[in-house]
């Protein structure tokens, strides 16, 4: 995939004054914020189950080899196979492979990040294969040549009337006078249109939430149904996953489990938990007749024992994204990557490189709120904080910000001195008419993100004055 995270500047800026973006984007507090607290609330063990849940992963991290050669082995027993991709092109080309042969000329696809990761459609069409896409936010982004902006919601971004249109600009087999001005109408067309796909398809493709290695399964979580179909009617059912997903035991996960709904959308539950062990027995009614898992690499080996280990925790519920201030001002977009939000500022540097994405990990207003809901207890603000140094320590910094950073770093070792330059400094801006807040009563000296006790900047406030380089 092309990231356009290098532009990240530019692309917040138009975002801020996209007037149906920031209308669209008012759905992500209203829909997602009250929601999880409320779920939150109602289960008295919820902080347990985090701790629960960090720590199985904690667990699993540690021992990643040993679960994914059992839950490889495990795969095979039930007739399924996997295939080992190190990096993205691995894994297009071995979809590609079990799609020729195959002999697929359509696919059918569940929602999946790791697919959006390694630009698995535009592959496929390439090598005149039609990708379709069954989930309801990712067939319209589809239709409108566009890439997801959240990773649980992927149109957030797009308003009820913009959907209107370009399903009378697609479906023109459908009435012209119909009615599809109510979201449970334009729910009701895309059925009608893609169920005749799940048919017609050769392939199913689908993501996984978790692959299960004292089980060989893989689970997925969705609301809609679509992913049931996509994996149950076509010939071929291929999953796929990165190496993280793996857990012990189905014990495990339903632990996991507990936090993930209420975390992503305020759900007890989401409606449909789907297990999946290989291919179609003698005995099923239904099924696929071959059963692959493509295992995803793409740098996540190399995170484990480093400062980013944590990142690989990650369930990919959104709730970072969805109680960020940066996100509700600009969206997912303006992050230039398949990942945005607090999560991608971490992974996305990991992944297409700091020097592509260094101004991610500065897109915070470093308020804490990101860690504070995250169910599996991921240090993102102490990542983001890694990447910045390390940006810092690669001169990727303009020479201005560097030198400054230098003597405050300077200053801050030396509290004495510091005092006294911030207190000529205040004694100064009072002179000129500034503030007469005196700046040595700022906590910096005791380094304000780890206290969090400065107020956070007003988003586009703060979107701005960077933007314009003043930040």
């Amino acid at each position: 995939m092309q990231i356009t995270a290098p532009k990240f500047k530019e692309n917040a800026t138009k975002a801020l004054h996209d007037a149906s973006l920031q209308k669209a984007l008012g759905n992500v507090e209203r829909g997602f914020v009250a929601k999880r607290a409320k779920a939150a609330a109602a289960l008295p063990e919820f902080d347990a189950l985090r701790d629960a849940a960090r720590d199985i992963k904690n667990h699993t991290l540690e021992n990643l080899d040993l679960y994914l050669e059992a839950y490889e082995e495990k795969v095979t027993a039930a007739g399924g196979h996997v295939h080992w991709a190190s990096t993205a092109k691995d894994a297009r080309d071995a979809i590609l492979d079990i799609c020729k042969t195959a002999n697929a000329r359509t696919v059918t696809k569940g929602k999946s990040m790791i697919t959006e990761e390694i630009g698995l459609n535009d592959h496929l069409e390439k090598n005149g294969i039609h990708p379709i896409e069954t989930d309801l936010g990712e067939y319209i982004i589809q239709l409108r040549g566009e890439t997801p902006s959240h990773i649980i919601a992927p149109a957030v971004h797009v308003n009820k009337e913009e959907i209107e249109a370009d399903f009378r600009r697609v479906h023109t087999h459908l009435p012209k006078d119909r009615q599809i001005t109510e979201p449970t109408a334009l729910l009701s067309e895309a059925r009608v249109v893609l169920r005749q796909e799940y048919f017609n398809a050769d392939v199913g493709i689908t993501g996984a939430n978790f692959l299960i290695a004292e089980t060989g399964s893989s689970i997925i979580v969705t609301n809609e149904g679509n992913g049931d179909l996509t994996q149950t009617l076509p010939r071929v059912h291929i999953v796929v996953a990165s190496i993280e997903k793996v857990v012990p035991t189905l014990e495990d996960v339903s632990t996991i489990l507990r936090v993930l709904a209420r975390s992503a959308t305020g759900q007890d539950m989401s409606v449909y938990t789907t297990l999946s062990t290989g291919p179609k027995r003698p005995e099923d009614p239904d099924g696929p007749d071959e059963y692959h898992v493509i295992l995803l690499d793409n740098g996540r080996s190399s995170m484990l024992g480093t400062e980013f280990q944590d990142m690989l925790r990650c369930i990919r519920c959104g709730a970072c994204m969805n109680h960020c201030p940066v996100y509700h001002a600009v969206g997912g977009h303006a992050y230039g990557s398949v990942y945005p939000g607090p999560m991608g500022a971490v992974l996305t540097p990991k992944l297409w490189g700091i020097d592509q994405s260094g101004h991610l990990p500065n897109a915070s207003t470093f308020c804490g709120r990101c860690e504070s809901v995250c169910p599996m207890r991921i240090p993102l603000p102490k990542m983001m904080r890694h990447w910045r140094e390390r940006a810092f320590e690669a001169h990727q910094e303009p020479a201005a910000q560097r030198y400054g950073l230098s003597l405050w770093a300077f200053l801050a070792k030396r509290p004495k001195l510091y005092h006294l330059a911030t207190g000529i400094a205040a004694r100064g801006m009072a002179m000129l008419g500034g503030s007469k807040r005196r700046l040595s009563s700022l906590p910096l000296a005791g380094g304000w993100t780890k206290h969090r006790d400065l107020p956070a900047p007003e988003p586009k406030t703060f979107l701005q004055q960077w933007a314009e380089g003043k930040r």
